[in-house]
């Protein structure tokens, strides 16, 4: 019943493989950006990205990133669709328990509820969390940041396993994606925090600084006007 589906995916896997990157590129930009909004072939991106590492193993410092702006623009009409039609076409299209769930993780966690979806591999859901983000309102420049970093993470890790393992590795990932994803994004997760921490801490010190540089503008003006 599905054989024309398993042959026309074939055909993608070698037409990606073959093209020149001017080609391939656009082509995978638009594949990421149907099945992240308005179609759903499971692992797709992932099995193309390693499927064009493989055969073209420099192409993994950029190919990846092709894949991420895809999905980017797919989830940013997927976003943009809930964010107009809010609570009522999610209830259509998510079940109550569900969206409750997503909605106090994004409570609890922030970006992380997004981040986290979009970086580990299937069968972790993802577009449940696109949607209650747009229905959310969720500020959209964060919403695209947070996906292309997370998706462009996961397909350069998916293309340098490919490079070194062949196309393989996407049993591998299947296996330990879970694990090697999440270590990734724990590192990524532990940089932001620093980064965060580290202005936290500096801006008490920067402000101090310019209190005391204040207080000593007005002790010379006063000076000056004594005078």
């Amino acid at each position: 019943m599905f054989e024309w589906l398993t042959e026309f995916v074939q055909w993608l896997h070698d037409f990606i493989r073959e093209v020149p990157i001017y080609v391939a590129a656009p082509a995978m930009i638009l594949i990421g950006a149907l099945d992240s909004s308005l179609l759903s072939l499971p692992e797709i991106n992932d099995y193309l990205v390693v499927a064009r590492c493989y055969s073209d193993p420099k192409s993994v410092f950029y190919f990846p990133l092709f894949a991420a702006a895809g999905s980017v623009l797919g989830c940013l009409v997927l976003y943009t669709i809930m964010r107009r039609g809010g609570q009522a076409v999610m209830r259509r299209r998510f079940s109550a328990e569900n969206i409750a769930k997503v909605e106090r993780a994004y409570a609890r966690f922030g970006f992380l509820a997004l981040a986290v979806p979009a970086l580990l591999p299937p069968p972790m859901p993802f577009k449940i969390f696109v949607a209650t983000a747009g229905a959310l309102e969720y500020p959209r420049w964060r919403f695209m940041l947070t996906v292309m970093i997370a998706r462009s993470i996961r397909y350069v890790v998916e293309g340098t396993l490919a490079v070194f393992y062949g196309e393989q590795v996407l049993v591998f990932m299947k296996d330990n994606g879970l694990y090697i994803l999440s270590g990734v994004g724990a590192l990524l997760v532990v940089g932001v925090g620093g980064y965060v921490l580290f202005k936290h801490v500096r801006t008490p010190r920067r402000t101090a600084v310019e209190i005391a540089e204040g207080e000593k503008a007005e002790e010379r003006a006063e000076g000056r006007a004594a005078e």
